[in-house]
């Protein structure tokens, strides 16, 4: 079974080892159109939440239970975004020198 996440519109950086990992960088936007869990009620703008001892980023919730629309991002996966994104780049680095 496939999570939602919330998505990326800024790549970032994951730096470190397992138990020194640093996100930076990195822009999260909605997990779904019409989730309202995410946006402050005083200004309507979404929150980013760090866990370093989990190795997450996700955002925030400001429901009173915990939000259950989606899962934060772990390093692994934000790392896999990174190589995916790499890969991509080099094909089309490849295509464009091949004519």
């Amino acid at each position: 079974m496939r999570e939602q996440k919330p998505s990326i519109f800024q790549l970032g950086a994951v730096e470190g080892t397992d138990g020194e990992v640093v996100v930076s960088g990195w822009g999260l936007g909605m997990c779904a159109a019409r989730c309202a869990c995410h946006r402050d009620p005083a200004d309507g703008q979404l929150r980013i939440r760090e866990d370093r001892t989990a190795g997450t980023l996700g955002l925030h919730s400001f429901e009173p239970a915990r939000c259950g629309c989606c899962r934060p991002w772990t390093t692994e996966e934000l790392r896999a975004v990174l190589r995916d994104v790499a890969a991509v780049a080099a094909l089309e680095a490849r295509e464009r020198t091949a004519g």
